[in-house]
């Protein structure tokens, strides 16, 4: 498919405004993006054309852009949880002209602008960036060697509060990495097989069907944790109705968390992160 065919980052905005009503005003980019789909009738195959080998889909790139632009001009606001709201502005608009909001966008001063999408990275093909931090950072994970990889996704999961994390990968292992145990409350414990991909490609459907085939039996729920993305058909396979839930856990949230538990990661009062790559290199 030609990523021609996709809308453009202003043509997104309105159906972004309009996606979000219809989803009660607030939304997480995990929500909004699969309701555009859904509201613009877009095809699997053009949702799902890769942004070059980010691990993010170009549709996820321009929405990304289209609300920054809505938030510089004050249609939509965002929480530090991910989470996407209407302004009353936002509510009370029946519909927007993305390349108007696009032209009085670029003509505020720079003070004003907020035209980048906390945890996502712009369109380079489109507005032009410098790499992100976590652009950074997800490169330096992605030359990781794949055992080291596994020991990060273990040490992860110990600073997130699993006990008992043990790393199992190797050949016939069906996709299982790992295991470990997360206990609720103190008093409900899960047991949860994990799976790590250290790619920069959009992981498909099968990839988490046959995950599950594997842990089948074997577990509560299951975790995958890629240096990638996900194509939506894999996020609906993960959720589906009636089989083993399974959680993923893609090249942002991984970012952002590494940065939470500070992992690799060192930030300052002002947010200003450095990756620390002889970090990794010691895993």
């Amino acid at each position: 498919m030609n990523k021609d065919q996709l809308p453009k980052f202003d043509e997104l905005m309105d159906p972004t405004i309009r996606a979000l009503k219809r989803l009660g005003g607030s939304a997480s980019i995990d929500e909004l993006v699969p309701e555009i789909v859904r509201l613009l009738n877009l095809s699997q195959e053009l949702a799902d054309i890769p942004h070059k080998n980010t691990g993010r889909t170009k549709l996820e790139y321009r929405s990304a852009w289209a609300r920054s632009y809505l938030k510089s001009a004050g249609y939509i606001e965002n929480s530090e949880r991910g989470v996407w709201a209407l302004t009353t502005k936002g509510k009370e608009a029946e519909s927007v002209d993305g390349r108007q909001i696009a032209r009085d966008v670029r003509k505020m001063p720079v003070a004003r602008k907020t035209t980048k999408s906390p945890g996502l990275e712009v369109d380079v093909e489109e507005e032009g960036s410098d790499v992100s931090w976590q652009d950074r950072l997800l490169d330096t994970v992605q030359k990781m060697e794949p055992k080291a990889f596994e020991r990060l996704c273990q040490r992860l999961l110990r600073e997130s509060g699993f006990i008992e994390v043990e790393v199992t990968g190797g050949s016939g292992d069906g996709g299982i990495d790992g295991h470990g145990l997360i206990r609720i409350g103190g008093l409900i414990s899960f047991n949860v097989h994990f799976q790590s991909k250290r790619t920069k490609s959009n992981i498909g459907s099968d990839v988490v069907r046959n995950f599950r085939g594997a842990m089948v039996g074997r577990a509560d729920k299951g975790l995958i944790i890629s240096t990638g993305g996900f194509t939506l058909e894999a996020r609906r396979e993960a959720t589906r109705d009636g089989a083993a839930p399974i959680d993923l856990i893609d090249g942002r949230l991984l970012a952002e968390k590494l940065k939470e538990l500070k992992l690799g990661v060192r930030t300052t009062q002002v947010e200003q992160v450095e990756v620390l790559e002889d970090w990794f290199s010691k895993i």
